[in-house]
């Protein structure tokens, strides 16, 4: 479980709810003397120098052929970019990569079926390239960097293959294909007005926003052969070794980088109703989830359909230069009237999948094939994520669901604004 504001990764036995461990990772803890003592120190070191503290979020598992295989977590960092790998043959975290051209690196830490790469987006764009700039200027001159970070398949060591600089809209949750739609990759957008001011109110006019459909295969393909521009950056990728118990940091001062433009039929737009928050893949990599924060239904894309739309061509326009599908042509169908304010959804091992509403503070049980609503359970309050146990793989455990509650009030005794947050177990196996 992820620490948040703490920038730890918490360890839970389920249905117990038993707490093993707080392993640290992007903060200082007295108690471990990690960060303070000088064998942990440089695992805190970035490009701004060394930095205590950090909110994570995120945290996902390694897979081989799509199912977890217990070697490694991955979080992200989210206030100064960085992705986190703990191992899990020690529980302890052994190396940690900054993430350069992002701000806010809450669209992050998501795994590819065979842990190919962890994606790591940006939550907000930047000025590219680099510079001081003013806001009024935000429009046409911001990109939003999707990070693909490699992982090598017999240490598990990290290292930027490249990034995809796209559009400057903002980039939220996301996730990987799997199964028929592995080497794609799909990725929220919003604010695709690319609003500057009155965010709530001018990020939230049209209608629908994207959720963007990567071909990471072919753009691998593009970088393997030589594609993509070296950009001057600094960043810093720290090591702990087991073997001596001490850490070292390296600072880096180039990053690759891909214009999807350059790499055609790679990039696509899918419209999605409204400031999508969460994309969800279903266990068999048939359908894409979006959940508009904003929205009324939540919308199902078919893979196929999106490949066949894709095939014919079948657009709308261009955003940038960016296709931009039919909605009808990539729609699988429409969840109706499910909630309030949906965010995120997670899966079964029985075709059933579990989406959380912020605002009606609930979770809704619906079929995947009929999308009709089964049933729905109230939380308290304010629900976030979800965690099934192997939800983000082909091969759900499908007994329990956790529910991630961002507010409390009056469950607990008063501890600050919206504070402490709280879990509950929902038994799912019925």
């Amino acid at each position: 479980v992820s620490g948040g504001f703490s920038g730890q990764l918490a360890v839970y036995g389920l249905p117990s709810g038993r707490l093993f461990k707080v392993i640290p990772v992007f903060s200082v803890d007295a108690e471990k003397a990690y960060g303070f003592n000088e064998e942990t120190k440089p695992m805190l070191n970035t490009s701004h120098g060394f930095i205590p503290w950090d909110d994570s979020h995120h945290p996902d598992i390694s897979q081989t052929a799509g199912e977890l295989d217990g070697r490694y977590v991955f979080i992200n960092g989210n206030n100064t970019p960085r992705i986190a790998k703990i191992d899990l043959s020690t529980f302890e975290t052994t190396e940690i990569i900054e993430i350069p051209n992002s701000a806010g690196n809450h669209s992050s830490s998501f795994v590819t079926e065979n842990t190919e790469y962890v994606v790591a987006g940006t939550r907000f764009s930047v000025p590219y390239p680099q510079r001081d700039m003013p806001i009024k200027e935000y429009k046409g001159n911001f990109k939003g960097a999707l990070t693909f970070i490699s992982v090598a398949p017999e240490t598990g060591a990290m290292d930027i293959k490249f990034q995809i600089m796209m559009p400057g809209f903002n980039y939220d949750l996301s996730h990987p294909g799997r199964g028929k739609s592995h080497g794609w990759f799909f990725c929220t957008t919003y604010n695709t007005e690319e609003a500057n001011s009155l965010l709530e109110v001018n990020a939230s006019q049209n209608d629908k926003d994207f959720i963007a459909a990567i071909n990471w295969k072919k753009i691998e393909e593009y970088v393997n052969n030589g594609g993509g521009t070296k950009m001057p950056t600094n960043y810093a990728h720290n090591l702990y070794s087991d073997e001596t118990h001490t850490a070292t940091s390296t600072m880096i001062n180039e990053v690759l980088t891909v214009n999807p433009l350059d790499v055609p039929g790679a990039v696509y737009f899918l419209p999605t109703p409204k400031s999508p928050h969460g994309c969800d893949v279903s266990p068999t990599g048939e359908y894409i989830v979006g959940s508009g924060k904003l929205a009324a239904v939540i919308p199902v894309f078919g893979y196929e359909k999106m490949l066949k739309a894709i095939q014919a061509k079948d657009y709308i326009g261009e955003f940038e230069g960016i296709p931009v599908l039919k909605y009808e042509s990539v729609l699988y169908g429409e969840v109706k009237k499910p909630g309030l304010g949906p965010l995120h959804t997670e899966f079964d091992n029985k075709g059933n999948a579990y989406t959380s509403f912020f605002v009606s503070s609930e979770v809704v049980k619906w079929n995947i094939k009929d999308l009709k609503v089964l049933d729905r359970a109230p939380t308290y309050y304010s629900v976030g994520h979800l965690c099934v146990a192997g939800g983000d793989s082909k091969n759900p455990n499908g007994k329990y669901l956790v529910a991630y509650n961002k507010i409390t009030k009056d469950r607990y005794l008063p501890t600050g604004p919206e504070l402490s947050q709280s879990a509950q177990l929902y038994d799912i196996s019925g």
